[in-house]
């Protein structure tokens, strides 16, 4: 059995998928590894390729979902980007998404879409 926080990351991108195809985006790719980099999901926004990093926790009152990203996750995530925008011949516009996850105490959570959150 995976642990809790493993649970809790598989769960959120469930979520996030949900979140996303209901608001008419196309899932390409999800969990896509390169070398030592995981972009968590890859959609299309009509013909913007997006990488989507998505982040899931539990409630704190100290959560704080704006310093979510590392500049180091960040430099891994356009590296892994670029690499598949390579494989795919992608040379047109992309983004780069966080899609917070916050598990509440009642049992329901919210999500939270930042769209262009770095390059």
């Amino acid at each position: 059995m995976d642990p809790a926080h493993i649970r809790t990351g598989k769960q959120g991108e469930a979520i996030a998928c949900n979140y996303l195809e209901a608001n008419g985006y196309i899932i390409l790719e999800k969990n896509w590894r390169f070398r030592r980099s995981e972009i968590d999901l890859i959609v299309r926004e009509g013909e913007v390729l997006v990488f989507v990093e998505v982040k899931s926790r539990t409630y704190s009152p100290f959560s704080d979902s704006e310093n979510l990203m590392t500049s180091r996750k960040e430099w891994m995530l356009q590296d892994a980007a670029s690499a598949y925008m390579l494989q795919n011949n992608h040379y047109w516009e992309i983004r780069f998404d966080l899609i917070t996850i916050l598990f509440l105490k009642d049992g329901t959570h919210r999500v939270e879409h930042y769209k262009d959150v770095f390059f």
